[in-house]
C-alpha cells in the first residue's frame, strides 16, 4: 500500500470518528467505535511513518548526482495534456489543497500539483508556492506547516488536529455607554395602579416684580388705620399622561440553548435601549405621544453668541452668560451636558489675567480631583444627547430636578413561546410606561433685572 493511501485511510477513519463524537448524546457503544476507529486510525499512521523513515533511508544511501547548472528562468505554470485532464479534478477547499502541499513537501506530490512546479534550478526542481501565489498568500505556512513533522501534529486533523479545541467566551462583548445618568436626575414619581396619569398643581409665576411674586401675592407697607389692599395669587396646572416605550426581539429555541450568553445579553441591553429612548426625550421629546422635552418647554433660556464669535467654537464669555442665567437655587444641582466634540473647545478656554490668563475648564482627575471634569464648579456630562459642537443644544446647563417625570411599575419585561410557537421562537418584550414635562412653564424675570432665569439654559447656536 503507498503512502498517499495509508494517508487517506488514517484520515478516513479519524473524520468518521469525529462525526460519531461530535453527534447528539452519542451513546457508550457510539464511543466505543469511535475509540476503535481512532485505533485503526493511529495504526495507518504509524505504518505512514514508518515507510516514510524507509524512503528517507533509501535516498540518503543512494549515489546524488551532481545538480546541473541551469539558466534561472521564473515559474512557469504547464498547460500540457495531463494537466487538462486534472481540470476535471479540481480542489474542492483551501484546506484540500494545503494538505496535499504538506504531503507534497514530504515527498508523496498530487498529480495536481504540477503545474506549481518551479523550473529555478535554484530551488531545485521544488514547488514554489510564492511564486504562484505570492509571500501574502503563502505567509508562515512556508516555515512550519510544511516542515516535515515526525509526530503527532494540530496541523492535520488526522494527526491530532481533530482532538484540540478552543475555548469560548461566557459572554458578548460590546461597548458600554452611560445610559441611565439622566433618568437618575430627574424627579421622578411612580403612580398608583389604578390611573394612568398624574395632576400635579403649582404657583403660576413668572416674574418677581411686586405684584408677581408667587402668583401675585403682594406685602406692601401701610399707615395706621390704612386700608388693606387684598392680593390674588395664581396658580397652575400641570396634566401627565403614561406613554409607552417598548422594545421587543425574537429569538429561535435553538439558539437560546446553544448560545448561553444570548439570553442574558437580550434581559441587559434591551430595558438600556429604552432608557436611552426615554433620556432623549427629557432633552427633544415633542410631547405627542412620548415626554415633552426641555428644549421644546417654554422654561429654556437661550444665551446668544459673542458678536463676532467663530463658528463652532465656545469661548469663556458664553460659560460665564450661561451661569448668570442659570436660576440661583438650581446652582447646587446642576450639570452641564455637552456633545463630546465641544471638549476641544473647552481646553483651550481661559480667562485673561494682567499678562498672563486663568484656566476655565478643570479636567476629571486633574486639578479638581474629580470624577467628573468641571465648569463653574459643575460636573460635565459627556452625552450622545447633545447636539454637535456649533449647534443649538450642544452644551446646556440644567437642574433635572425641575423636571418632573412619572412612571408606572418600572420597567416591564415579559417572554412567551407562544407567540411563534409554530416556528420554535421565543419572544421577549419590554415596556416602560412614563412622561414628563418641565416644572417650569417660563423663564423667570428676576426683582432688580431685565434678564431671565431658568434651571434650563442652552448656547444659541453659532
Amino acid at each position: 500500500m503507498k503512502l498517499a493511501q495509508l494517508l487517506a485511510l488514517a484520515n478516513q477513519k479519524a473524520t468518521e470518528a469525529q462525526a460519531i463524537l461530535e453527534g447528539e448524546n452519542p451513546s457508550a457503544e457510539d464511543v466505543e467505535k469511535a475509540n476503535g476507529l481512532l485505533s485503526e486510525s493511529e495504526g495507518y499512521q504509524a505504518r505512514a511513518e514508518t515507510m516514510r523513515k524507509a524512503q528517507t533511508l533509501i535516498s540518503s544511501t543512494e549515489p546524488q548526482p551532481e545538480p546541473e547548472q541551469k539558466h534561472v528562468t521564473p515559474l512557469v505554470v504547464t498547460t500540457d495534456e495531463d494537466d487538462n485532464k486534472l481540470k476535471a479534478k479540481p480542489y474542492t477547499s483551501l484546506g484540500e489543497f494545503l494538505i496535499d502541499v504538506k504531503r507534497a513537501a514530504l515527498g508523496d506530490v498530487d498529480q495536481r500539483l504540477r503545474p506549481l512546479r518551479s523550473r529555478d534550478a535554484a530551488n531545485e526542481g521544488g514547488f514554489s508556492l510564492n511564486g504562484a501565489l505570492g509571500d501574502d498568500f503563502v505567509g508562515g505556512l512556508t516555515k512550519s506547516a510544511f516542515r516535515k513533522q515526525t509526530g503527532l501534529n494540530e496541523g492535520l486533523g488526522a494527526e491530532g488536529g481533530f482532538l484540540v479545541g478552543t475555548d469560548q467566551g461566557g459572554s458578548l462583548m460590546q461597548r458600554v455607554y452611560d445610559v441611565g445618568d439622566i433618568l437618575r436626575r430627574v424627579d421622578m414619581t411612580g403612580i398608583s395602579a389604578g390611573s394612568n396619569g398624574m395632576t400635579f398643581y403649582g404657583v403660576n409665576e413668572t416674574a418677581r416684580a411686586n405684584g408677581s411674586r408667587r402668583g401675585g401675592i403682594r406685602a406692601y407697607w401701610t399707615a395706621e388705620a390704612g386700608t388693606k389692599v387684598p392680593s390674588q395669587p395664581a396658580f397652575r396646572q400641570l396634566e401627565l399622561r403614561l406613554h409607552k416605550c417598548v422594545a421587543m426581539v425574537y429569538a429561535t429555541d435553538e439558539l437560546l440553548q446553544d448560545a448561553n450568553a444570548l439570553e442574558s445579553w437580550i434581559m441587559s441591553n434591551l430595558p438600556e435601549e429604552i432608557s436611552f429612548v426615554v433620556e432623549d426625550a427629557v432633552f427633544a421629546g415633542t410631547g405627542v405621544g412620548q415626554p415633552q422635552g426641555i428644549w421644546n418647554s417654554g422654561a429654556v433660556v437661550t444665551v446668544d453668541a459673542e458678536g463676532g464669535q467663530a463658528a463652532d467654537t465656545v469661548v469663556a464669555q458664553n460659560i460665564m452668560n450661561m451661569w448668570s442665567r442659570l436660576w440661583a437655587p438650581s446652582r447646587r444641582n446642576a450639570v452641564w451636558v455637552i456633545n463630546q466634540d465641544v471638549e476641544p473647545q473647552l481646553y483651550q478656554m481661559n480667562l485673561g489675567v494682567g499678562a498672563g490668563g486663568a484656566p476655565v475648564y478643570v479636567p476629571a482627575g486633574g486639578l479638581s480631583a474629580s470624577p467628573y471634569s468641571t465648569l463653574m464648579g459643575r460636573p460635565i456630562l459627556a452625552s450622545e444627547h447633545a447636539q454637535t459642537v456649533g449647534t443649538l443644544g450642544d452644551i446646556g446647563l440644567y437642574d433635572f430636578g425641575e423636571y418632573q417625570a412619572i412612571e408606572k411599575g418600572g420597567m416591564q419585561s415579559a417572554s412567551s413561546i407562544h407567540v411563534a410557537f409554530t416556528t420554535d421562537e421565543t419572544v421577549y418584550r419590554f415596556v416602560y410606561r412614563v412622561d414628563g414635562i418641565a416644572k417650569w412653564n417660563a423663564p423667570l424675570t428676576p426683582f432688580n433685572s431685565a434678564l431671565t432665569q431658568s434651571p434650563f439654559v442652552i448656547l444659541a447656536a453659532r
